[in-house]
């Protein structure tokens, strides 16, 4: 991989205007493709859920998917966007692999959804809105596996396998207007917006949205113009960016890049390039083709759609509580600030603590290891906080431990890390690591009895009345029992001990 000089960011935006737009592809939900009966089931054997209809083979005929249709509708309800009286799907034409019809069938100039909106919240709390263009209905390609290179991909590769299990499962691509007036600030809000859609899209129920499954995936296009000026410069779409992170890093990346080539008198390429997480870094893909370059025409094989407005309002009508009103309704059943809240926010916690706390944990443990230890490892290994390798439920019951006194809080320390490197479920993390609270006065007693032979000078201060000095023996007998005492416990052997009320 070359290196790419960069501009530093402050004098990239000093000079450039960013203007972006954001296509995020769904995976919808559904048991079965859009256009064919066959299962959209993850992990079978490749090739094995496919049919004349998804491989495209002559003489047969698609059928929609009509969930698919409804959950298009509903997630472009959710999104404030007008819904069509009448579409139609369109054939969008272009060779790859991938494609075992050789054109994939899409909406064009007909979306069953436009003109939306959807408001966002940024790290200090601002609001930003960006506008919908559209959110229409498509089919997923087949996956390409490249074999014999370095990078896995098709460059340097010996030779490629294809699965077509993915062909035909339903997607929506929801397509932004171009952003502007971002700034600076750009990066930061496509890192939100695609958040935002995500738990958009996981309340109304139509998708996992699971961005490291490629559930979700999201289309970073980027330009720059020179500031005051109105005229769009030409764009990079970067492609399949597959976490918040990365499409945070990958907007700020571009425009560096973009900001180093003007500035040095270049032109850039309207491209695809590739996000590289490792490091950071776009690379160059394929020429990008316009619209007409698709040679799109209307599928033939398909009937229109023309959902009817009583059944477009009975869906507005049963959609579920959306993010943004029970986030509100949230913070007050939790009892934090507008600051807490957004600290919460911020570190895309609330989904985890949320169901925590469904799994019997109380709020305020729930936030205090979502927060604390887990929101550190989160930053440690510059990961999502959602995609830390432990479960909600794994949490609520290091909660429950804790509650029972079978974990202080240093043990339940332990536990989360050894759950989060693979051990195993908390309990038996407690038992092959042997850290369970020690309670039990017998096997506390020896302990405290060498501390207070140790300390001498301070037992003689707590029998004088100074009972604030048992602090230094409480800890003398943690230390010796390697943290797993239990501290008020011990507190209390102590005074009994030197003969001290409490």
């Amino acid at each position: 991989m070359s290196v790419v000089s960069l501009v530093p960011y402050e004098d990239a935006l000093a000079s450039y205007d960013p203007v972006m737009g954001l296509e995020v592809h769904v995976e919808l939900g559904t048991k079965t493709k859009m256009f064919c009966g066959c299962s959209t089931e993850l992990g079978a054997e490749p090739n094995t859920q496919t049919c004349p209809t998804c491989l495209g083979l002559p003489g047969s005929l698609p059928v929609v998917n009509a969930i698919g249709v409804e959950s298009a509708i509903k997630i472009g309800l959710a999104l404030n966007c007008e819904i069509a009286e009448w579409c139609r799907f369109a054939r969008k034409n272009y060779f790859y692999p991938d494609m075992p019809k050789n054109f994939q069938t899409s909406q064009y100039d007909e979306p069953i959804a436009f003109n939306g909106y959807l408001d966002v919240q940024l790290e200090d709390g601002e609001t930003f809105r960006v506008e919908i263009e559209r959110a229409h209905m498509e089919e997923d390609t087949g996956k390409s596996s490249h074999v014999g290179g370095a990078t896995g991909r098709i460059h340097g590769a010996t030779h490629s396998l294809l699965d077509y299990n993915r062909a035909g499962i339903p997607l929506i691509e929801i397509v932004t207007k171009p952003i502007e007036g971002a700034g600076a600030r750009a990066p930061e809000v496509a890192k939100a917006y695609v958040a935002e859609l995500r738990e958009l899209i996981k309340a109304l129920g139509v998708s996992e949205a699971r961005m490291d499954k490629g559930q979700m995936r999201c289309d970073v296009n980027l330009s720059l113009r020179p500031n005051g000026t109105e005229k769009f410069g030409t764009r990079s779409e970067t492609k399949n960016v597959n976490s918040l992170r990365s499409v945070e890093r990958a907007a700020r990346f571009e425009i560096q890049r973009h900001a180093a080539v003007l500035s040095d008198g270049g032109s850039i390429v309207q491209e695809t390039r590739h996000f590289h997480e490792d490091n950071g870094t776009t690379t160059s893909g394929r020429i990008k083709d316009n619209a007409e370059d698709y040679r799109y025409f209307p599928e033939p094989d398909l009937v229109p759609i023309a959902p009817s407005r009583e059944w477009v309002e009975e869906l507005r009508a049963a959609l579920p509580e959306l993010p943004r009103v029970r986030r509100a309704r949230l913070q007050a059943e939790w009892g934090l600030s507008d600051k807490d809240m957004q600290s919460v926010l911020n570190a895309g916690a609330v989904e985890p603590i949320q169901e925590t706390i469904a799994a019997g944990a109380p709020a305020d443990q729930a936030r205090k290891w979502w927060m604390g230890e887990l929101a550190r490892r989160a930053n440690e290994t510059g990961t999502d906080l959602a995609e830390q390798p432990i479960t909600p439920a794994q949490v609520a019951r290091v909660c429950a431990l804790v509650a029972e006194g079978k974990l202080n809080d240093k043990l339940a320390r332990q536990v989360i890390e050894a759950v989060l490197a693979g051990e195993g479920e908390p309990d038996a993390v407690v038992e092959q690591r042997g850290l369970a609270v020690v309670s039990d006065d017998s096997a506390l007693g020896a302990a405290v009895d060498q501390a207070i032979a140790e300390n001498e000078a301070v037992a003689a201060k707590i029998r004088d009345g100074k009972v604030a000095a048992v602090g230094a023996l409480v800890g003398a007998v943690m230390k010796a029992t390697r943290g797993q005492a239990d501290a008020a416990r011990v507190k209390d052997l102590i005074l009994e001990k030197l003969g001290v009320q409490a």
